[in-house]
This record gives structure tokens, sequence and C-alpha cells, in this order.
């Protein structure tokens, strides 16, 4: 590919931060968390889309790993379904120490990238994971996990999805309190898989910057995981950054309907839509054998940070993947080795070597650094907040 070795030379001083990569759950959903049946140490493009060679590949510095868990997962069975996520975050560290490093800080993000490390950070997706408690969420952050995605594909009581029924509109009053504590301790809040409402109430609410884990263009791509424009515009004033995701059917327009094909065929036979296991990815295929599906390239999400860039600026971008986490991805974006077909992609378009650095590195890192900052200027102003659901919301 034309720029390949530009975007391998970009890479080895600029690594690329990936807001979002789901193996977690695939090591849960594929063997229950058995690291011996499933050795991310050896080659694994049969069953998932990273382990450790082939980050390497792709020139991954910086990988917040999703410890996401279903809706269907609700109240305490979905706080300690996170909490195994957690710990099999740790238990991937332990057993890899010369490839993966624990990362609470950006401090810690740019010591790995001096030793060689992939530096390792914690998202939980899904604000059903703290079951409406504030002491919930400061454990986690105590845990190690730096973002929060406010909710996933279904609202929280406090905060609508985008792809949920609206009900609250946006956040309600506990929820503008889970921000005002994210703010205080200094988890990010991530405003991926949100309903617009929610995220301008959250801009609104946020003292630090938010981000978007892995969320793409409305513009280019009309779907409703995706961020309308004016919301991009807004990051400058807060200092966020959207990190651009690669799942096609959030990416190309053609996608969309005939992911909704899939997925019902998927509910069909008896399977969650989201389902990766072997059984699922036989239903998968089998469906698009006999559905061909639109193909969408690097190009593709070219195109949607070409339009982020504009909108939203070079220092408000970043790159989510989603691997892990999506049956299908992008031609030339297959697995988490793809980056660099991306980054030369890009460089076709005359991204300049600074635009990039931004891209892949310094803006995800300058994110939490900004996010700590806030943090250490709000906690002498105020407490831990002990508000429940309850008292706010009624």
């Amino acid at each position: 590919m034309k720029n390949l070795d530009a975007a391998h030379a970009l890479l080895a001083d600029f690594p690329v931060v990936d807001g979002h990569n789901d193996l977690p759950w695939a090591l849960r959903e594929h063997v229950r968390y058995d690291l011996d049946r499933l050795d991310i140490g050896a080659d694994q493009s049969a069953h998932l889309h990273t382990d450790l060679a082939r980050l390497k590949s792709g020139c991954v510095g910086a990988q917040f790993w999703s410890v996401y868990v279903r809706t269907d997962l609700t109240g305490d069975s979905a706080v300690s379904a996170t909490l195994e996520q957690v710990d099999i975050v740790a238990q991937l560290l332990a057993r890899y120490p010369d490839h993966l490093v624990r990362a609470l800080t950006a401090d810690d993000m740019e010591t790995a990238r001096r030793d060689g490390r992939i530096a390792s950070l914690m998202g939980a997706e899904g604000g059903h994971s703290i079951n409406n408690s504030l002491a919930t969420l400061r454990a986690l952050h105590t845990l190690g996990v730096r973002y929060m995605t406010l909710t996933h594909n279904d609202n929280t009581p406090w905060a609508d999805s985008a792809t949920d029924s609206p009900a609250v509109g946006g956040l309600s009053a506990f929820g503008r309190e889970v921000v005002r504590e994210m703010n205080r301790i200094g988890m990010l809040v991530d405003l991926s898989h949100v309903a617009a409402t929610t995220m301008r109430a959250a801009l609104e609410v946020s003292e630090a910057p938010v981000l978007f884990s892995h969320s793409s263009s409305r513009a280019v791509c009309d779907h409703p995981r995706n961020i309308p424009d004016d919301v991009l515009a807004a990051l400058a004033a807060n200092g966020g950054v959207a990190m651009a995701t690669f799942v096609p059917k959030f990416i190309l327009p053609e996608a969309v309907s005939w992911t909704a094909r899939a997925d019902e065929n998927m509910r069909a036979h008896g399977l969650h839509h989201l389902d990766t296991t072997a059984e699922g990815m036989k239903v998968q295929r089998a469906f698009e054998s006999a559905h061909p599906r639109p193909m969408a390239t690097a190009a593709t999400v070219a195109d949607h940070l070409d339009h982020m860039r504009e909108v939203a600026g070079v220092d408000h971008i970043g790159i989510g993947g989603d691997y892990d986490g999506t049956a299908f991805t992008p031609a030339g974006l297959e697995d988490v080795s793809g980056y660099p077909n991306l980054i030369a992609e890009l460089i076709d378009r005359n991204w300049s070597t600074s635009d990039l650095a931004k891209l892949t590195w310094q803006n995800a890192v300058r994110v939490l650094r900004d996010a700590e900052s806030a943090a250490r200027e709000i906690q002498p102003r105020r407490g831990p907040s002990n508000a429940t659901l309850e008292q706010l919301d009624g």
C-alpha cells in the first residue's frame, strides 16, 4: 500500500491510543476467562480480532480495554460482572508483563511508550455497571477504570441512550450528579452510545473534557450512534476528544439497513445480536454468504476523520476501533494489525505529521491529563457525593 512505510515511521514515534477494545468480554463469551484455552500470546486470528502479535503489528501503544457487560445484566449482577471484567484485565497484565502494563495516568501512558509496552487502561461501557451508586462509581475508579460510558444500547434510569426511546430528556438530576462526580474523581465522561440530548446535557454540566471512546460522524453516516456536528463543534470549548470507530454499520450508510436485517436474523436464531462466539459467527457468516454485505474500507473511516477534523478541530479527534465488540470490520482494518493502513490512507490525503501525531497519541494522552488536572482543581471545593437516585429524581 502507498505510504505504508511512512505510516509505520510515524507510528514508531506516536503509536495508536485506541479508545475501545472488547477483548475482556470476548474472553468471557468464548472461554469464560480461561486464558490457557485462548492465549493472546499465540495467534488467535481464527477467534479474535486481538492478540499480542497483531497489537504489535498495528503499532498500538495504549489501549482502553472495555470492561463492558450487557444491559440484560442489571442491579448487583451488573456490578459483579463488571468486577469480573476488571479482574480479567488484571490477569492479562500479570500474564503478559513484557507486553502490557497497567496505566492509570497520562504520565503512565508516556512511561509505557518509552518502555515499548502497551499502556493498558480500562473503560466501563454503560452506566448500568454502577447500579445507580456513586460509591460504586468511585470504587471502579479506585480499581483503575478511567472512563465510564453513560449508557450502552439501553437507557439507564438517569441517562438516555442513542438506541432507546427517550425517557429523561438527556440527563436527569442524578445523571448530572454522576457527571459531576466523575469530574471530581478524574474519570472521563464517555458519551459514545448516548443520545444527542445526553451529549449536550453532559457538555453543559461537565467541568472536565469529555470523551467519545468509539463514535464517528453523524453527518457522514446518519446513525444515532454517531456524533452530530453541533456536538463535534462544542468539543473545542470543552477540550474533549471524539475517537472514530470502525464498526461498518456506524460508518457506511449502505451497511445500516443490511446490519438491521443481520441483527434480526440473529434474534430469529435465538442469539443476541452482538454474539461473536463460534455459534454466533456461524449464523452471521451464513447470512453474509446469502446476502453479501456492503464493504467499508479504511477510506470510509478516513472520510469520517476528515469531517471530524474539519468540524471539531485536529486537537479533538482520535481512534476507537471497537475490535472484538463487532462481528464485522472494514477491509484493510480487519483486526488490530490494521491501524497503519488507516494512517497510510490519511497520509495519502495530505494529513501532516503533526496532525497524525495528535490523532494517534497526543490527543488521548492530553484529554486524560486534563481530566486529572480538573479533578485536582475540583476536589478542594467539594467532597464525595453520596446523593441517591431516589433523592434527586424522586
